[in-house]
């Protein structure tokens, strides 16, 4: 399986977007100490992923939120996301 995922920090007040096989490990990677752009802050929670069955389309998604530039229209997707779950 393959994940597309949508990170949050309070700090920076930031979303990031990415793909990923183990969504678990990239949390944590993305949680420690490090020179990228959500190094540092070590506060980031997953707030939105989604199942995918090949890497193909996880990055498609990926590529699609990406191309929203809105953070309107992430917060859009999140919020019908956290009424599902």
């Amino acid at each position: 399986m393959f994940y597309t995922y949508i990170l949050y920090s309070k700090i920076r007040d930031k979303y990031y977007i990415g793909s990923t096989v183990n969504l678990t490990e990239r949390l944590k990677k993305h949680n420690t100490n490090h020179s990228g752009f959500t190094g540092h802050t070590g506060d980031w929670r997953i707030v939105w992923s989604e199942v995918f069955d090949t890497r193909t389309q996880a990055i498609l998604k990926e590529k699609e939120i990406k191309n929203w530039k809105s953070r309107l229209m992430i917060e859009k997707l999140i919020a019908k996301y956290i009424n599902i779950v």
